[in-house]
């Protein structure tokens, strides 16, 4: 498995706009050959950037959908810049361990 780590760092006053982009999202990653699963994590204190994690078969799968033209859509109407607070971080990872509850309370 490979993940990707998106770091944004939103301004306060755009959280709920930030929100509410990703809960009407089109979609067009959750059709990508090879991608698992898309997570967007909320920050629960302060000056903490809220985190997108994708999950994807392997480095291609992700590499094709930055290359795709789901991706241009996907990212084609931006949030303005006043609505982050510095510059987004990019950071990747390959699976090294996976561990889960088979049937969670």
């Amino acid at each position: 498995m490979f993940i990707v780590m998106n770091r944004v760092a939103v301004v306060e006053d755009f959280a709920e706009m930030f929100e509410d982009r990703f809960r009407h999202r089109a979609g067009q990653i959750d059709k990508q050959p090879g991608f698992i699963r898309m997570q967007v994590l909320k920050p629960q204190t302060p000056d903490t950037p809220y985190l997108v994690q994708t999950t994807w078969r392997d480095r291609q799968a992700f590499e094709a959908w930055v290359g795709s033209e789901d991706f241009k859509i996907a990212h084609s109407n931006p949030m303005p810049k006043e609505a982050f607070s510095g510059e987004g971080k990019i950071e990747m990872f390959e699976g090294m361990i996976d561990s889960e509850v088979a049937d969670p309370p």
